[in-house]
């Protein structure tokens, strides 16, 4: 049953373990977003200070993110992660004890913004890289998928909520003791995840605990990788090199740098303009456009997870980027809330689909002594061109209409999606590399023992 394939990887206890733990500090995550600002304001800040407080967060996470991509294929991903947690766990309970002694400062903010930017790029690499060593192949797509669910839910919806709800009943300082409880409760957890099958060495050839045989492509690549200690510089190229020569890897990551340009801008300066001028609407209705957004990825997540790899998994998953984004070519033309909303939620859902395949594909194919590497680098892609498409979507509109920035951003993503396609062959690919064929072998094998 489709419900039930949603849920698998709760049957491994490991799994049980760290989603908790990521559900908490994401809920807390989404608390410091709202407490944050409101510490900031109570501080006598304005947009200015907000602003340095949040790039400051920005800036360790975009400078780090390839050191953290390293850090996962080197470091037992099971001690980087409860280390980040007790990293973020220290920043937020000295915010919050300063805080509440009246002795903070504008720049404790920044400092501490920064340490939690860094500890998001050691985070995630490790996160993506842990998932197939605690799961087996056929599970990854419903962990992706539940991830991506949990996350708008808890970080976009329910943290800024609760956060809001406690500034205005009593003050941002127990706003932010609440996100250090949070993280205090999370590291914890994280404390309960199996030491010796996670701290055991890895280097690629044994896919984790369960992945071995369904990783046909990996193995070869992994075995070239020894247990010989090498430089960082050296790590780093050898992520960039497989990206490189892997064909559907590398095309997806420029449609990806491409598609940031194009759509994050729009999105987040000028929707504003568009709810304003269009819409007649105020910043609570852009509110609730981002939150029908947010709905529409967890509904899209949620949706991948309960269903099977498909056969076909490359071109479904740019086909859902690629035609996702076709809505967006009329919201600057568009005049009625409820047609733009259905065009937030339809793009929202269909980048969540992308997205889950996207991350299932990374830890099925990518050899593992690779995966923290290649999953920063994607990270990084999309982190690093985020800021300039943002910087340039003001002067832009300044140029031209609004409505022919979100039309070329809606024509020209799906348009890049299919060249991606035929540049890496990718039909043809999906069909050489049948994951759920692998999966099947897999069965075959382990009945056969």
């Amino acid at each position: 049953m489709p419900t039930l394939q949603a849920l698998r990887p709760f049957a491994h206890r490991e799994y049980r373990v760290l989603i908790a733990a990521l559900a908490i500090s994401i809920f807390g995550s989404g608390m410091w977003a709202v407490a944050m600002v409101y510490q900031v304001i109570h501080l006598g800040g304005g947009p200015l200070e907000l602003s340095l407080v949040a790039t400051a967060g920005s800036i360790g996470l975009v400078a780090f993110v390839l050191a953290g991509g390293i850090a996962a294929d080197r470091v037992p991903q099971r001690l980087l992660i409860i280390a980040v947690e007790g990293a973020n766990l220290a920043v937020i309970a000295a915010i919050s004890g300063l805080a509440m002694a009246g002795w903070l400062q504008l720049w404790h903010l920044a400092v501490g913004s920064f340490v939690l930017g860094v500890g998001a790029a050691f985070f995630f690499p490790a996160y993506s890289a842990i998932l197939p060593r605690i799961l087996p192949p056929e599970d990854l797509l419903a962990a992706n998928g539940m991830e991506g669910t949990i996350r708008p839910i808890l970080q976009q919806a329910a943290g800024p909520a609760v956060a809001g709800v406690v500034v205005a009943a009593l003050s941002p300082s127990h706003a932010v003791t609440g996100v250090a409880t949070c993280h205090l409760l999370a590291f914890i957890v994280l404390n309960f995840l199996g030491r010796h099958a996670l701290d055991a060495p890895h280097n690629g050839a044994d896919g984790g605990a369960h992945g071995g045989s369904a990783r046909a492509e990996v193995d070869a690549d992994a075995g070239a990788t020894g247990a010989a200690k090498t430089s960082l510089f050296h790590d780093l190229r050898e992520g960039i090199s497989y990206t490189i020569r892997t064909p559907w890897l590398l095309w997806t990551l420029l449609w990806a740098c491409v598609s940031v340009l194009f759509l994050i801008g729009p999105i987040e300066v000028l929707m504003p303009f568009v709810v304003r001028d269009q819409l007649g609407g105020d910043s609570s209705m852009f509110g609730f456009l981002l939150a029908v957004m947010g709905v529409g990825g967890a509904v899209g997540s949620l949706i991948t997870a309960s269903l099977k790899l498909p056969r076909r998994y490359l071109t479904v998953m740019m086909v859902s980027w690629g035609a996702g984004s076709l809505p967006l070519a009329a919201v600057g033309i568009l005049d009625s809330f409820w047609t733009v909303a259905a065009a937030m939620f339809v793009w929202g859902a269909t980048g969540s689909v992308g997205m889950v395949i996207w991350g299932t594909l990374l830890q099925r194919r990518v050899p593992s002594h690779l995966l923290g590497r290649v999953s920063s680098l994607d990270f990084f892609v999309s982190l690093a061109l985020m800021p300039i498409s943002m910087a340039l979507a003001g002067p832009a509109a300044e140029v031209f209409p609004i409505w022919t920035i979100f039309l070329a951003a809606g024509i020209v993503c799906p348009v890049l999606a299919v060249i991606a396609m035929i540049a890496a062959r990718m039909p043809a690919d999906e069909l050489a590399h049948p994951l759920d064929r692998q999966v099947e072998v897999q069965r075959t094998t382990a009945a056969g023992d």
